[in-house]
C-alpha cells in the first residue's frame, strides 16, 4: 500500500526515516487491513482508530494446558465493519482471512473502542465500541459475543460517541464522551431505563457541571458532565488515574480531579478546536494537537504552555508519546546524586512492562511509583499524525522544558477562576503529581479591554473593535499551507441563531485569552521543530500507537500499518527498544556530548 510511487514529486511515501536510534522501516508484509487488501478510499467523517489489549493469563489455566494461540488482540474499524485480529507484532504475518471476530453494522457505524485491559484474558476480553448513532456496545470478540447495548433508544444522547475508555481500575464503569459536548460514567451491570433520564445538579464550576440521575432505583448513567461549548473530541485518565483530561471544540484543554470533581487548569488552542489528547508517562505534561496545526505541550506542574511544535500543514488528528524511547539517567551509573529511594522506584518500575495488568484499584500504591521518575527524565519522545498525511516525531527536551515562562498579559475572561476553589476531600499522599489540586494561577486581574496605538507623531490611538484586535493575531510565517484556515466555532446541531452567538462569543473570548498564560502568543512559547516529518500515506491519518517492537499507524483509506523499530549502537551502547525506565543517558547524547532531539529557535 505505502511504497514509493516511481514518478516521485507529490505522490512520493516514505517507507523508512531515521533518528537517534537508527532507522525504521515499514513492515509491508504485517500491515492489517480487510481480508482483500484494498483500499476503502476517503471513509468521510468515520476515522479509523486501532486498539490493542494484552491478555492476561486465565485463572482457569491450569499448569499443564496448552498455551493461548495469541497473546495480543489487536481491533480496528473500516466504514461499517470492525475487525478484530491476533496481534503478532512487526516480525510475524497476519492471515487477514482469520480474524478472531469479524462484525459488519447496518444503519450506524463504529467512531471508536476500548478494551477492559483490567479483566482481559485468553478467555474473554471485553471490548466497548461506540456509534455514529450515539449507541455503545459491550461485546466479547474472543467468545463472540454481544453482551449488552447501551443507550440502545438514543434515550440519554443522540449525538455521535466521540471517545470512551474504561475507568481506570474499574472493571464495570466506564466513561463515553459525545459530540453534544456532554460526558456520561456507565455501569455496565446496570439497566438504562425505559424513559429519558432526569438530572439534578451535583457540582458546578467554571465552564463545567457534574448532574446525577434522579430516579428511585440506580440506572444509568450515573453521572452526567457537560463541559465547554461544543464536541469533545477526546478524553485521557492521567498514568495515576486520577486525573482527566478533555479537548474540546472550543478549543480548550482542561484538567480535572476526577475522584474530588474539581477543575484544575488548562490551556486554549490557538485559534480553532482542540482534536486530540496525551500524557506523557510520568504524567508530567499533557500534549494536545487540534486545528491550528500546533502540538502545544502543556506543563502540569507549571499550569502552562511550555512549548509549541510546528510541523504540520493541516490539523493534527493523534499525538501520542512513546515510553520506548523517552531516555532517563542512569542512576547507578550516571547520577550520583541518585538516592536509593530513587533506585528503588526505578527498579519497581522497570520490572513493569507496558501492557502489563493495571493496579485493580484506581489509587494504588503502585500507580504513584512514577512519582520518583519525573526529575531523572531528560528528553520525552512523541509522535504526531494529521489530516496532512505527515508522521511527526518530537523530542521534549530538558533545555526546552527548563526555559523560564515568558511574561504574559493578564487575561479579563473568567475572574471567577482566580477565586480559591473549594478543599478536595483527602486522598493519599502518593499520587502522579505532588501539586495540590487548587485552581491554578493562569489568569490575573481584569485587564482593559481596550488597545491602544501611537502613532509616530505622539498621538494615542484607542479602539476597542474586533477588528484591531485580531490584526496582530497570525500564526508566523508559513507561507507553504495546503488548507484553507478557518474558525471552527459550533457543531452540528445547533441552529442558525445559536451559531452567531457562539461565533461572537467564542472571537470574544479568543482575544481575551490571547497572549495570557492560557494562549501565550507565538513568540512567547519555545517553538520545537520536528526530528522527523514525512509523509507516509495517501489519506489523512487517523491511528497512532507506540509498541514495544514497532509504531503502528492508521488512515482513512483502511491501513494499518507497522513501523519496525531500529537496534543500534551510540558510543558503544547498544540501544533496543525499552520502556524509558530501562535507557541510559548514552542514548540522549550526541558524538560531541549535546542532546539530541527537538530543536528550539
Amino acid at each position: 500500500m505505502a511504497t514509493q510511487s516511481e514518478g516521485g514529486g507529490k505522490e512520493d511515501l516514505k517507507t523508512q526515516f531515521i533518528t537517534r536510534e537508527g532507522t525504521y522501516k515499514l513492515v509491508t508484509s504485517s500491515e492489517y487491513s480487510r481480508p482483500s487488501r484494498q483500499s476503502y478510499g476517503q471513509q468521510g467523517n468515520m476515522p479509523v482508530k486501532v486498539s490493542f489489549v494484552t491478555l492476561n493469563d486465565s485463572p482457569n489455566l491450569n499448569p499443564g494446558d496448552k498455551s493461548p494461540e495469541f497473546k495480543t488482540l489487536i481491533v480496528y474499524n473500516l466504514l461499517k465493519e470492525l475487525y478484530c485480529m491476533p496481534y503478532h507484532g512487526s516480525k510475524k504475518v497476519c492471515d487477514m482471512n482469520k480474524p478472531v471476530d469479524k462484525r459488519v453494522y447496518k444503519g450506524t457505524s463504529p467512531t471508536c473502542h476500548d478494551f477492559n485491559k483490567l479483566t482481559s484474558t485468553s478467555e474473554c476480553a471485553y471490548l466497548l465500541v461506540g456509534f455514529s448513532a450515539g449507541q455503545v456496545q459491550l461485546i466479547d470478540p474472543i467468545r463472540k459475543e454481544t453482551s449488552k447495548l447501551f443507550n440502545e433508544e438514543r434515550l440519554i444522547d443522540k449525538s455521535k460517541v466521540t471517545c470512551l475508555k474504561w475507568i481506570p481500575g474499574s472493571p464495570n464503569q466506564f466513561l463515553v464522551g459525545h459530540s453534544s459536548g456532554q460526558m456520561y460514567v456507565y455501569n455496565e451491570d446496570l439497566p438504562c431505563g425505559t424513559t429519558p433520564p432526569h438530572y439534578q445538579l451535583f457540582k458546578q464550576g467554571d465552564n463545567f457541571a457534574v448532574y446525577t440521575c434522579k430516579t428511585k432505583t440506580t440506572r444509568n448513567p450515573l453521572y452526567r458532565w457537560i463541559v465547554g461549548d461544543g464536541t469533545i473530541h477526546e478524553f485521557a485518565f492521567s498514568p495515576c488515574s486520577r486525573y482527566l483530561a478533555t479537548v474540546s471544540q472550543d478549543g480548550y484543554l482542561r484538567v480535572f480531579n476526577y475522584d474530588t470533581m474539581d477543575y484544575v487548569g488548562g490551556m486554549r488552542s490557538y485559534f480553532g478546536g482542540l482534536l486530540c489528547i496525551a500524557w506523557s508517562p510520568d504524567g508530567k505534561f499533557i500534549v494536545v494537537g487540534g486545528e491550528d496545526d500546533l502540538v502545544s505541550v502543556w506543563s502540569f506542574a507549571e499550569r502552562r504552555v511550555v512549548a509549541r511544535g510546528h510541523g504540520h500543514k493541516s490539523w493534527v488528528s493523534v499525538v501520542a508519546f512513546d515510553e520506548y524511547t523517552t531516555t532517563v539517567n542512569n542512576c547507578d551509573q550516571y547520577d550520583n546524586s541518585c538516592s536509593e529511594e530513587d533506585i528503588t522506584l526505578l527498579n519497581r518500575w522497570e520490572s513493569r512492562l507496558p501492557n502489563s495488568s493495571p493496579p485493580s484499584n484506581r489509587n494504588s500504591a503502585d500507580s504513584s511509583l512514577l512519582r520518583g521518575l519525573p526529575s531523572k527524565i531528560v528528553s520525552y519522545r512523541f509522535g504526531s499524525v494529521g489530516h496532512d498525511t505527515q508522521l511527526c516525531l518530537w523530542d521534549l527536551t530538558e533545555d526546552i522544558i527548563r526555559q523560564p515562562p515568558a511574561r504574559t498579559r493578564t487575561s479579563t475572561l473568567y475572574p471567577q477562576l482566580n477565586a480559591t476553589p473549594a478543599p478536595p476531600a483527602p486522598s493519599p499522599p502518593n499520587k502522579c503529581n505532588s501539586t495540590s489540586n487548587s485552581t491554578p494561577n493562569c489568569v490575573g486581574k481584569d485587564a482593559s479591554s481596550t488597545t491602544t496605538t501611537t502613532t509616530p507623531d505622539g498621538t494615542a490611538i484607542v479602539s476597542t473593535s474586533i477588528t484591531h484586535k485580531f490584526a496582530s493575531l497570525t500564526l508566523g510565517d508559513k507561507k507553504d499551507k495546503e488548507h484553507k484556515r478557518h474558525f471552527s466555532l459550533t457543531h452540528k446541531g445547533t441552529n442558525k441563531t445559536n451559531s452567531i452567538n457562539a461565533s461572537s462569543r467564542s472571537l470574544d473570548e479568543c482575544y481575551k485569552t490571547y497572549g495570557t498564560s492560557l494562549c501565550p502568543r507565538l513568540e512567547d512559547a519555545p517553538k520545537l521543530e520536528p526530528l522527523v516529518c514525512k509523509k507516509i500515506v495517501h489519506e489523512r491519518l487517523t491511528a497512532l500507537t507506540f509498541r514495544e517492537d514497532c509504531i503502528v499507524t492508521g488512515c482513512q483509506e483502511g491501513y494499518i500499518l507497522l513501523w519496525a523499530r531500529p537496534s543500534n549502537t551510540v558510543q558503544g551502547v547498544t540501544q533496543t527498544s525499552l520502556p524509558f525506565t530501562q535507557q541510559a543517558t548514552a542514548v540522549s547524547m550526541a558524538p560531541n556530548g549535546s542532546p539530541l532531539g527537538g530543536t528550539v529557535v
